[in-house]
């Protein structure tokens, strides 16, 4: 197999290689690379915030009237579609997610920069009440330098959604995707300086987190970090923030709970379940991974729900019929095989799943069967705690007070699922609840024009929304005197 070319990386508007350790991205498929790149170094990471500074400055690019920047952004929308096909393989390679699943994310950052724009030249600015003898005025500006650090899970449409509503803005970015899937924001990049984005302004840096992504946080002329990944790595970055008094974003970790009442469409919640939890192969912070079924229809619904579990297709990612592809690398897989391990180990059932998938075209890659576990309570570890993977922990609960105790008791507040025919009683749950987003009756379903984050350890600040631009921008307040006379107080 011929050796693959080192791919450049983008320092302040430079394609060059970067000065870090050379590693190699590997397929989760098959194990095998699929390209090869030097990480930045923190020489790297000095120049490209420097030179971003010093864009933000002088490229015009923060004093473009909003319908400029606006039509730069559309044109990156188009280009993503123009490449569809291209970079959803390229997304199929860089994390092993099924074709089907990978197109769709590519489609969602092509509508990403499309809303962006959109909300970009229509926002307004505010005319306050006046209060005295002056007219009194709200404006927001750019902030400058802003960083945006990525996931390995969804990396194009997680680029996307921080990437778009900060250009809008009229900053510069600094974008630190994540070690092992380095591809997509290198993607995006180009098609944003394709599109005419000014030279200097979006920076990719790959690399470990606890090296750049320290860096990219500390460094005094970052204005901004919007982050998406763990828990424990998002408080590192707050901690940095506080010290910098700088803002933050932060799209941290889930439990989600999914609740399933008695008078609920089976139909529905079983397919509504198997999407929430087994879909990205459980690799998803807003998986629906505890599930609450009320009693008297739990051993229909888990036969039911670990039936269709066990039928799901494992496979070949480039194959259209698959719907779980691999894990992301082998260690994350030991990580989940050491999860249901210990849920055993608490007293749990393995109700299907719990095993590597069988076959010669399997054995390469990172894969795993769907799991659910029974026979835990919600106290349980394994219960408790993320685990990022297609491992479903199955409860019955029996009044409504003990649902919603049980739903609110985790360290995680980011989403849940409510299902039931009885409108009012979903309602209730769902505003009981505490998520950031609840889905009534669907699950895992998106709109960029929704704010989206969530509360206690699961993150702070909200991403999407015609809002999301101001999260990278400073308001300011302008008083126009109109009095007549001069102010009296110096008379």
């Amino acid at each position: 197999m011929a050796q693959l070319e080192l791919l450049k990386i983008n320092v302040a508007g430079e394609w060059r290689l970067g000065g870090g350790e050379e590693y190699e991205s590997l397929y989760p498929a098959t194990g095998e690379p699929i390209a090869r790149l030097r990480a930045a170094s923190l020489a790297d990471v000095d120049e490209a915030i420097a030179g971003a500074h010093r864009a933000f400055l002088t490229s015009g690019w923060a004093q473009k009237l909003p319908h400029e920047r606006a039509s730069v952004l559309y044109r990156v929308a188009q280009l993503i579609r123009e490449n569809a096909e291209r970079l959803a393989q390229q997304q199929r390679l860089d994390n092993g997610k099924p074709i089907s699943e990978t197109r769709a994310l590519v489609a969602s950052a092509a509508g990403t920069f499309q809303f962006f724009a959109a909300a970009c030249e229509t926002l307004e600015e505010t005319i306050t009440p006046s209060r005295g003898p002056f007219v009194t005025m709200s404006v927001h500006e750019p902030m400058g330098v802003v960083a945006a650090i990525t996931p390995w899970n969804s990396p194009i449409a997680s680029e996307a959604q921080k990437l778009a509503p900060a250009l809008a803005a009229g900053n510069a970015v600094v974008v630190k995707p994540a070690e092992v899937t380095p591809l997509m924001a290198l993607e995006l990049a180009r098609l944003c300086e394709e599109a005419g984005v000014p030279r200097g302004i979006v920076s990719v840096l790959p690399g470990k987190g606890s090296v750049i992504g320290d860096a990219i946080t500390q460094h005094p002329l970052v204005k901004r970090v919007s982050f998406t990944g763990g828990t424990t790595t998002g408080k590192h970055i707050a901690h940095i923030a506080a010290d910098k008094m700088m803002p933050v974003s932060l799209e941290l970790g889930g439990k989600s709970p999914t609740m399933v009442l008695e008078d609920a469409d089976l139909d529905h919640a079983v397919n509504g379940v198997l999407y929430g939890i087994f879909s990205s192969s459980g690799e998803s912070c807003i998986a629906g991974s505890r599930l609450f079924v009320a009693r008297s229809i739990y051993d229909e619904f888990l036969t039911r729900l670990t039936e269709r579990a066990a039928a799901l297709r494992v496979g070949d990612p480039a194959d259209e019929r698959t719907q779980m592809g691999p894990l992301i690398t082998a260690r994350h897989r030991e990580g989940i095989e050491r999860y249901v391990a210990l849920g055993v180990s608490e007293g749990g059932r393995i109700r299907t799943g719990g095993v590597r998938p069988h076959g010669q075209a399997l054995e390469s890659g990172y894969f795993y069967t769907p799991t659910i576990l029974e026979g835990l309570d919600n106290r349980a570890r394994t219960a408790q705690e993320e685990i990022f993977g297609p491992v479903l922990v199955a409860m019955p609960f029996d009044t409504e007070a003990d649902l919603i105790a049980q739903a609110n008791d985790s360290i995680y507040a980011l989403a849940a699922g409510v299902w039931s025919r009885d409108f009012k009683r979903a309602w209730r749950l769902g505003r009981a609840v505490q998520a950031g987003t609840v889905w009534i009756n669907t699950y895992k379903q998106f709109s960029i024009s929704t704010p989206f984050g969530g509360w206690r350890d699961s993150g702070l600040g909200r991403e999407k929304g015609r809002e999301g631009i101001f999260q990278y921008m400073e308001q300011k307040s302008l008083y126009w005197g109109t009095n007549e006379h001069p102010l009296p107080w110096a008379n």
